[in-house]
């Protein structure tokens, strides 16, 4: 995947969920692999890594359901 966050470097802050999203803390914007640059309004945000959420790039949950594994974060 080649979404990255946007801010001041320093402050942000990743956590990969086993089987479920990447959490993203201090991020100003998240910049999809389209190059889309959606704002982030929260502290937290929950990025999908299944791709298969409704609500891309911001997981909805959907990885429950799916069999398959989410992608590793590099």
């Amino acid at each position: 995947m080649s979404e990255v966050p946007t801010a001041d470097a320093q402050d942000v802050r990743t956590q990969a969920c086993p089987g479920g999203p990447l959490l993203v803390r201090g991020a100003a914007t998240w910049v999809d692999s389209d190059g889309i640059e959606h704002p982030v309004t929260r502290p937290v945000v929950a990025v999908c890594r299944c791709e298969r959420s409704q609500r891309l790039p911001w997981c909805d949950g959907t990885h429950k359901f799916v069999t398959r594994t989410a992608p590793s974060v590099a």
